[in-house]
């Protein structure tokens, strides 16, 4: 059981994950979409394809898989994108349709594990239902896309899930998407922000929780995966210190202060045909509440250790900062 597929392997999540597969013995393939972000971004011994694979036949894919014992699905679109709407369909057939059809070629293949990158509004979506988050597009959608994997491998393969929420670190050639959120802060003297916090972990405990999942994991595990749980007022009160604004005021105010204009947004974007995977309205919700992971609950499970994310944190805005002045 030591020949891992990956798909996305060139992506951050995927590269590190291969990168902790090999450190661990593990011989590793994968299938990314070009370009390759660095020259020899990965070893010489990981066998890289560049491609899409969605445009691939299931034979091709099959031959892709051959004698694989596990896959790493580490693809697919975020809460980030807003797509023509309807959102839901969007994200069905980003996500959704080509893991189902992953799965059902990764059974037929033989591979005995597989795990699914996810997203820990799947995690809510199942917790806070007075939100009714199981209506908005993207969990919605997060939530189909597990129980379609695990259907597909159900008495023969064994479907994992990493319910995953902010993650910080970098990888070679590739800007950390945390720059969308520098413009809300750089060159403001108030930024206001809502009084709820985030669960977060690191690209290492990412890779870390892959491989617990892929030799521990039981079939259909939903594993929300935490290291810190910080209040949004502290995270950008980080990026202002890194920004160097120490006279920036960020303060958490009431959602009564914030919610109308973002479900203005809301009505804003629909009247350009876009549609937010999760309304901007609810995100306001969300955001006054504590998004918090224990990370006892899976932690022990799949073995992943604690690693500093402030310090992430901080390497990551730095890294954004610079591709400013490059």
């Amino acid at each position: 059981m030591k020949n891992v597929f990956i798909l996305g392997g060139t992506g951050l999540l995927g590269y590190h994950t291969t990168q902790e597969l090999l450190n661990r013995g593990y011989h590793v393939s994968t299938v990314s979409l070009p370009p390759m972000p660095a020259a020899e971004l990965l070893p010489s011994d990981v066998e890289c394809h560049l491609g899409n694979i969605n445009e691939m036949s299931d034979d091709q894919v099959l031959d892709l898989l051959k004698g694989k014992d596990m896959f790493v699905y580490a693809a697919g679109e975020d809460e980030r994108v807003v797509p023509d709407a309807p959102a839901a369909h969007y994200f069905y057939k980003a996500n959704v349709l080509p893991t189902q059809r992953m799965a059902r070629l990764a059974r037929v293949a033989g591979v005995k594990r597989f795990v699914l990158y996810g997203s820990y509004f799947a995690h809510f979506a199942e917790k806070w239902t007075d939100l009714d988050l199981k209506s908005e597009a993207y969990p919605r959608t997060r939530l189909l896309q597990e129980q379609v994997a695990f259907l597909e491998g159900e008495g023969q393969m064994d479907v994992m899930s990493l319910r995953l929420p902010y993650i910080f670190g970098l990888m070679p050639g590739r800007v950390p998407l945390w720059k969308m959120f520098l413009p809300q802060i750089q060159g403001k003297d108030f930024v206001p922000v809502l009084g709820g916090g985030t669960a977060m972990v690191t690209v290492k405990q990412v890779a870390q929780a892959t491989v617990g999942a892929l030799e521990h994991g039981k079939h259909g595990g939903k594993y929300a995966i935490s290291d810190t749980n910080m209040k949004h007022a502290e995270f950008f009160q980080m990026i202002a210190d890194v920004l160097g604004q120490k006279d920036t005021v960020i303060q958490a105010v009431p959602i009564e202060q914030m919610k109308p204009a973002m479900a203005q947004l809301d009505s804003q974007t629909a009247e350009a045909g876009k549609e937010h995977g999760i309304h901007l309205a609810t995100t306001a919700d969300i955001q006054s509440r504590d998004a918090y992971i224990d990370p006892n609950d899976t932690m022990p499970i799949l073995k992943y250790e604690k690693d500093d994310v402030k310090a992430a944190i901080i390497e990551t805005i730095k890294a954004c900062l610079a591709t400013d002045k490059n």
